[in-house]
């Protein structure tokens, strides 16, 4: 408050001036065709930014410390006799094994008709007592954040199950299913349960748990670079799985794929035409036993490993993009990934941190690139 104010533009002056330390952006004003607010936001590469983001995933690893307390309450409410802490638990055990968000992150203007987990209603969700061989099955079906559309079958435990058929019955499918429960009662509950937690700080610490524990079990260290940046590929397919981040499958993706498989084929067939040309070199050698022979030999050898090499990398390309054609790596590698794993990752296999991410996103993470050794836990 005691900071100097800056001068407004010449022939201008500012309509209001805000001391709000919650908030990112640093100037304000609304555009006069839509009449929309449009924001002055910090660049993503300042210090002030880098702060913020390490604030904010520091504040989701002080969650691992209480997660298990708050698993055992929410557990514990599923049985209580109010109503409404029955259906708070519920939500809160799907904002934490499904990474649902609360339900207020409507964008300003946003008309469609989008829903979170507690302004869920009784038409987005189906209960199975059995469906593909597993049971107490809950379908989701509802339009998120940004209208993207959440359509998941998971299975949930038999206490959560019994409380869905509680809460739907006798409702119209219009109606809401936590009739008690709105976002200011829930994100009252998450302060009490710990200092600075939101529904965002469980998604956060779920998704940076995630790729953590995914790069352990499906990073092998004898694999190539190649084979390993498929594997990082993977465990951040597994994080955009969990927070639906989905995009829809490009234009040229059909194209792009048939260019690639064309450059495969070819491949083999250099590779095939290799294979050969490294017999005849050696049994040339047998029969000449010269030393020019032998080299000829060493030199077709080295040709066949280099091709053989390039096959491997575009096949491990092929499945890399097959796999994740309808998945948006992008959103939870910016915004949810603690970015000290990934760091830590590539120190410790010897992965160029270029290789993840590009120069705009090392300069946004430049805080964690110094920061984080390879033995980092998040």
């Amino acid at each position: 408050r005691d900071s100097k104010i800056p001068e407004p533009p010449e022939g201008h002056k500012w309509k209001e001036v805000r001391f709000d330390n919650t908030v990112t952006w640093l100037a304000s004003w609304t555009e006069n065709i839509q009449n929309t607010s449009k924001y002055i936001m910090l660049n993503p590469s300042s210090k002030l930014k880098g702060e913020m983001d390490w604030q904010k995933y520091e504040v989701a690893r002080r969650l691992k410390d209480v997660v298990h307390t708050i698993r055992a309450q929410y557990r514990k409410d599923w049985k209580s006799k109010e109503i409404k802490k029955r259906q708070r638990a519920v939500a809160l055990y799907f904002i934490d094994k499904l990474a649902l968000r609360a339900g207020n992150e409507k964008e300003e203007g946003e008309t469609a008709d989008t829903v979170g987990c507690c302004s869920l209603r009784v038409e987005h969700i189906q209960l199975h007592p059995q469906l593909d061989g597993q049971e107490h099955v809950v379908e989701f079906d509802f339009l998120g954040k940004d209208s993207i559309r959440y359509y998941n079958k998971v299975s949930v435990e038999k206490p959560v199950f019994k409380n869905l058929q509680l809460f739907m019955k006798n409702k119209d499918p219009s109606s809401d299913l936590f009739e008690h429960l709105n976002t200011t009662f829930l994100n009252k509950h998450l302060q009490d349960l710990m200092d600075g937690l939101t529904a965002k700080v469980f998604r956060t610490y779920n998704a940076s748990i995630t790729l953590q524990e995914q790069l352990k079990a499906l990073t092998n260290p004898e694999d190539s670079i190649a084979g390993k940046l498929l594997s990082y590929n993977r465990a951040n397919r597994a994080v955009a799985i969990l927070c639906n981040h989905q995009r829809s499958i490009p234009k040229t993706f059909a194209k792009s794929m048939q260019v690639l498989q064309e450059k495969i084929d070819a491949k083999k067939k250099q590779v095939e035409e290799a294979q050969e040309e490294v017999k005849k070199a050696e049994d040339e050698f047998k029969d000449t036993k010269d030393a020019k022979a032998e080299v000829n030999v060493e030199k077709k050898k080295k040709l066949l490993k280099r091709l053989e090499e390039q096959l491997a990398r575009m096949n491990i390309q092929a499945t890399d993009k097959e796999e994740n054609k309808q998945i948006a790596l992008g959103t939870s590698k910016l915004n949810y990934l603690d970015p000290r794993i990934t760091v830590a990752w590539c120190k410790k296999f010897g992965i160029p941190i270029e290789k993840i991410y590009n120069k705009t996103q090392r300069e946004k993470f430049a805080w964690a690139i110094d920061m984080a050794g390879e033995d980092f836990e998040f």
